[in-house]
């Protein structure tokens, strides 16, 4: 196992939040019982977490039990579009799986997994370690395609679908009722004990934005073709009548919208009870423009007004109420980012990933340093 040291990090004043999983079951786990299907992950999950607390935990007072488990969901066991692949034929080209049961028995796996994470934490280290213990959830921000009532349920029924799929059963133990209503006995039932185990199972709440969609309402699938897309009855698109919501960039699904931001604070706010928040991931991808030279390459002037934007916005939402700790960009360094390879670039220091990983400062990092010096 990879053992980091820390002592730099906190010699240097810089209080490290480590995620505890991130996409990354063992494949010999997916081997032998099928990874996050099974129940029998969670036993496993949790000799791997304590494993960290025993080992890291004098150091490290900020700890995230799963980054983005509704991605897994989604990506992973309803479109087949990232690790472990499956999705039923219907929906992709997998070689395995059903997207309309699986991905909710994987998420009810996550939860119970977070859940079993946070109470041995609480338990066994923070009396004496004195951290904290959250979880990571992304979300969009949705706005109506068109101010009509329909289509006013369904930002509300997508958000239940994609955020509060996780934030509900660990604020109030329990899914979203839209989602009971709208899956019915596909989505699985928390027993007492476990409904008790998740209700308040977090110090703090990470959330990851980065764009904003158009949610439309679209009619039931009257069982035919089913998954997660079709349950929650609402159609997403980033663009009205040819006009996109935001300012677009390299990356096709996302687009600048930092009121977004903002919305989304305000909504956790009055839903889930104002709970402590850590902005951990927001950011924007140039395209990796290989015939540009380096030093025109820094000028990520669309990366500085898109941070700006949302900085602003992330302010207003903090002289609104909205309890917020922290506030991660994404990405510190260019990296190889998910299906986009080395296509873009998130960092504030550009990788020049043919001459020895020589890093080169950004515009946008010298626009940090100034933020954070004022």
């Amino acid at each position: 196992m990879f053992s980091p040291n820390f002592s730099f990090t906190l010699w240097a004043g810089i209080k490290p939040l480590v995620t505890l999983f991130h996409f990354d079951t063992p494949q010999a786990l997916e081997d032998e019982y099928g990874g996050f299907l099974s129940p029998k992950i969670v036993k496993d999950y949790l000799d791997y977490v304590d494993f960290c607390f025993k080992t890291f935990g004098d150091q490290v007072k900020l700890w995230v039990t799963m980054n983005e488990p509704n991605g897994i969901g989604i990506n992973g066991y309803t479109l087949g579009m990232q690790a472990p692949g499956r999705c039923s034929n219907y929906v992709g080209n997998c070689t395995a799986g059903n997207s309309a049961t699986e991905p909710y028995i994987v998420a009810h796996n996550l939860l119970l997994a977070h859940g079993g994470a946070v109470k041995l934490y609480k338990d066994k280290y923070q009396p004496y370690q004195h951290g904290k213990i959250g979880i990571t959830i992304v979300s969009h921000w949705f706005v109506p395609k068109y101010q009509t009532s329909a289509n006013r349920k369904a930002t509300y029924r997508v958000l239940d679908f994609y955020f509060g799929w996780f934030v509900h059963p660990v604020i109030y133990g329990d899914y979203p009722k839209s989602m009971k209503s709208l899956v019915g006995n596909r989505l699985p039932r928390f027993t007492e004990a476990q409904s008790k185990l998740l209700k308040g199972s977090l110090d703090f709440l990470g959330v990851n934005y980065y764009t904003a969609n158009y949610a439309e309402s679209a009619p039931s699938s009257n069982g035919v073709n089913v998954s997660i897309v079709s349950d929650r009855q609402a159609t997403l698109t980033a663009d009205k009548n040819g006009t996109p919501i935001g300012t677009p960039t390299a990356l096709n699904w996302l687009f600048i919208y930092p009121k977004g931001l903002r919305e989304l604070l305000l909504y956790i706010k009055e839903k889930y009870n104002n709970p402590v928040i850590y902005i951990t991931e927001n950011g924007m991808a140039d395209a990796n423009n290989r015939s540009l030279p380096i030093k025109d390459a820094l000028k990520d002037s669309l990366r500085i007004r898109y941070h700006y934007g949302h900085l602003s916005y992330l302010l207003k939402a903090i002289k609104e109420g909205v309890n917020v700790k922290g506030y991660y960009v994404w990405s510190f360094f260019d990296d190889f980012e998910w299906d986009g390879g080395y296509t873009a670039r998130f960092g504030l220091t550009f990788v020049d990933f043919n001459n020895n990983m020589r890093r080169y400062l950004k515009y946008s990092a010298y626009f940090f340093k100034l933020f954070l010096l004022k």
